[in-house]
């Protein structure tokens, strides 16, 4: 059986790293225009590097949660294929283990020239006139999408969900496009889908199947669950 899995800021939430949306989210106390739009970006290079450095600083400190590996271990047990589709730009799935991810977001940890498209890893803390690596161009900024970007990897991701036997959204509120369709495309291709979420959102009612509560309590279970039916 092929899963993928979609995951959003809820998984690493328990991992100390905090959400973007809701009354208590990243976005309720900085302005999103300032520091997650290429225009913000353009304005005051300054002030986007030291929020992202500081985010990175916060993603260095923190550590993979059991539901992080629970599904490095669903990955590892598997006899199917499992493929993690996060909405996240931390690192948290890999240092967990798992290894078929996708960061249609981009990733915090890695650094992108404006100017070539040169990608390459991040270092601690990042500034404008950091010179690309390849063509010398002080156009370093965070590997990230941006409020206005496309995604990444969205032809390879539609490809999966047209595949999939089961769809599994794990911590995302649902208010994202495109990745709050996703449950749609899956289910229009025929797979099961489940939402694992500390709420209902707004996309619960297009999900087969829903299980409320903690990601680090309802994942391990869910995967047990999956793995039981061997």
């Amino acid at each position: 059986m092929r899963i993928v899995i979609l995951t959003g800021a809820g998984i690493s939430a328990e991992s100390g790293l905090g959400t973007f949306r809701g009354p208590d989210g990243t976005w309720s106390r900085y302005n999103i225009d300032d520091l997650a739009t290429p225009q913000g970006f353009a304005r005051n290079p300054v002030l986007v590097h030291r929020f992202y450095n500081a985010r990175r600083a916060q993603v260095l400190a923190a550590a993979p949660n059991p539901a992080h590996v629970a599904l490095a271990r669903l990955e590892a047990e598997h006899a199917g294929s499992v493929l993690i589709v996060t909405q996240n730009i931390d690192d948290l799935h890999e240092r967990a283990g798992s290894r078929n991810v996708i960061h249609m977001h981009g990733e915090l940890l890695r650094a992108l020239c404006a100017e070539c498209g040169h990608r390459w890893d991040a270092p601690p803390e990042m500034a404008p006139d950091d010179a690309c690596p390849t063509c010398g161009a002080p156009a370093t900024r965070p590997d990230v999408v941006w409020f206005g970007e496309i995604p990444y990897h969205m032809d390879a991701i539609a490809d999966h969900l047209q595949d999939c036997a089961l769809f599994a959204a794990i911590g995302t509120s649902g208010q994202v496009y495109p990745a709050a369709g996703f449950v749609v495309e899956a289910a229009m291709a025929g797979a099961q889908t489940v939402e694992v979420h500390l709420t209902a959102t707004d996309i619960s009612g297009a999900f087969d199947t829903h299980h409320v509560g903690p990601a680090t309590q309802d994942v391990p279970a869910w995967v047990d669950g999956l793995l039981a039916q061997r």
